[in-house]
């Protein structure tokens, strides 16, 4: 899908759709415990789909509507199963501890830019732990798992992606030991790993966070749990970001005491000076913050942010093409971002890379822009926001389909 947008200010209010994170660790949680659970104020992306296919191929029974999951954990492992993973980072590196702490020999497969991204941390560990990989092309993906995972000690690079250490988390409490995670770099995005640990307290496990990592005691079966996910602060950050170029918009719906690091946006947004963030704990929002310091005073730096080129595409690059298309002055390094503040954006024609982070951050900074904006491939927000474009149209956001 191809959009024209048409600049304007953004007006009215909206209810912020639920967290992505916090809908994974919930459905997978919920599978895994002994009896049923209720999970609502879901959003029916394309990533959380994926979750939930995933967790039916590995024996839940789960009854979703595309808001609420209603959820019997599992009860018979199954020997083998396939788990299509699609585009999501999550569901891959979340689901290969848990089938391997369930004994499954699990076939992974996914789309788009995954096959790409590493496992490596489990690749290297967990042959120590009874589970044998089996790569099946020149990619990561497809691969297969073999083996029942064993407890103890393991030791972990935190320095690629704290998705290997929510993996572990929710796998370890299913091991008949207690086990530690050890990590032998410093944790990168710990925000992510706290919500991991918030919900699965929620589901009865004991963790702890030690010296060096994390301890969990062994459980066998989570407990069952029902709640609501709270709202996505990652997904926010479009309409505060659209608030500070200009336009006025009520958002409803987030939790004020929420353990994600995206809430940081809120004080990003308070002052239109230029700034300099180390994007280490919120990565997700680097692609929408260059858009605002595109009209911040001065120049403005986001460092850290080398993991961003393994994402849905090189967020880096993707923003640096595309601001730059349309009038603004960024330069990319190995690892960060240096954006200097123009004030105003031409307009034109981008595109999106297949990116739904990069798609919503080109349509906020339509709102500020002196002619239209064409993106390419916007359907592409499906994998985590749906309904974006509908709701921008809602907010009086003036948008044509070419």
């Amino acid at each position: 899908m191809d959009i024209k947008i048409t600049p304007t200010p953004l007006k009215g209010s909206v209810i912020v759709p639920p967290s992505k994170s916090v809908a994974h660790r919930m459905i997978i949680a919920a599978a895994l415990a002994d009896g049923n659970s209720e999970i609502s104020n879901l959003s029916p992306s394309v990533d959380i789909k994926a979750t939930i296919g995933c967790m039916k191929a590995l024996g839940a029974n789960i009854e979703y509507n595309g808001k609420t999951a209603v959820i019997e954990g599992i009860k018979k492992v199954p020997e083998k199963a396939v788990l299509d993973c699609c585009e999501s980072g999550s569901t891959l590196r979340f689901l290969i501890p848990v089938a391997a702490a369930l004994g499954v020999n699990a076939e992974f497969n996914g789309k788009g830019k995954l096959p790409e991204r590493p496992i490596t941390p489990f690749v290297n560990e967990f042959p120590k732990h009874n589970v044998a990989f089996e790569f099946m092309g020149e990619n990561n993906l497809p691969c297969k798992i073999s083996g029942k995972l064993s407890g103890g000690s393991f030791s972990i690079d935190g320095g690629i992606s704290s998705q290997f250490i929510t993996g572990l988390l929710l796998a370890l409490p299913l091991l008949s030991e207690n086990s530690e995670i050890v990590l032998t770099s410093p944790l990168q995005s710990k925000p992510y790993v706290d919500i991991t640990t918030g919900v699965l307290r929620d589901f009865g496990c004991e963790i702890s966070e030690t010296k060096t990592g994390y301890s969990v005691k062994s459980m066998g079966k989570f407990k069952p749990f029902s709640g609501a996910v709270e709202g996505d602060y990652s997904q926010a950050a479009f309409f505060y970001t659209a608030n500070a170029l200009g336009s006025s918009i009520e958002i409803k719906g987030l939790n004020e005491r929420s353990l994600q690091g995206d809430k940081a946006i809120v004080d990003i947004c308070k002052n239109n000076t230029a700034f300099e963030i180390d994007c280490s704990d919120i990565p997700d929002l680097v692609p929408i913050m260059s858009v605002l310091a595109c009209f911040c005073k001065g120049t403005s730096r986001i460092t850290n942010a080398a993991r961003l080129r393994i994402k849905e595409c090189d967020r880096l690059a993707a923003m640096e093409e595309c601001l730059n298309k349309i009038g603004g002055k960024v330069r990319s390094t190995a690892d960060s971002l240096e954006i200097e503040g123009v004030g105003t954006l031409k307009g034109g024609e981008v595109s999106c890379f297949n990116d739904h982070r990069i798609a919503m951050s080109m349509a906020v900074a339509a709102t500020r822009c002196e002619n239209p904006l064409v993106i390419r491939g916007a359907e592409c927000v499906a994998k985590s926001f749906p309904n974006f474009f509908d709701i921008y149209k809602e907010l009086g956001g003036n948008i044509q389909e070419i």
